[in-house]
């Protein structure tokens, strides 16, 4: 591919990410912040991860939250959802359906997820639905 992967990453990958700097994932950040990847988000995959930093078991303050969503969505590309949303297959869980809406309206290569219920969906729209460990390795030399 000539130009960086335009990608969806699922909440709870971004928050492992950007929460947890030495996790399995770490590298994630690392490949949008130099350009490997772009991220794409939606009015509400934003919302949803601004909301779930704000989790309590996070013991996040406001700078720090703040701090992180600066570590991220500067990085990313906003992408206006449709009224009514593109077709997408139903997941089981109705909040991931947003993640595949942003992954059609976005024209995204791929939708880096670790749930099983979008995990489940691969093949079911235009681009893979992968795991952020095989994202990665997809990005090695």
């Amino acid at each position: 591919m000539s130009r960086s992967p335009r990608v969806v990453i699922d909440t709870n990958l971004v928050l492992s990410t950007l929460v947890f700097t030495n996790g399995r994932l770490a590298a994630l950040r690392c490949a949008w912040q130099t350009r490997q990847c772009v991220p794409l988000v939606s009015r509400i995959t934003a919302a949803e991860l601004i909301r779930v930093l704000a989790y309590p078991k996070f013991k996040l303050d406001e700078a720090a939250r703040q701090e992180l969503l600066a570590d991220y969505l500067p990085w990313c590309i906003s992408v206006h959802i449709p009224n009514p949303p593109p077709a997408t297959p139903e997941c089981r869980d109705p909040c991931d359906q947003p993640f595949l809406q942003l992954a059609v309206a976005g024209q995204s290569d791929c939708l880096i997820s670790g749930d099983r219920d979008l995990l489940s969906l691969d093949g079911r729209i235009h681009c893979p639905i992968i795991s952020g460990e095989r994202f990665l390795q997809m990005l090695e030399p």
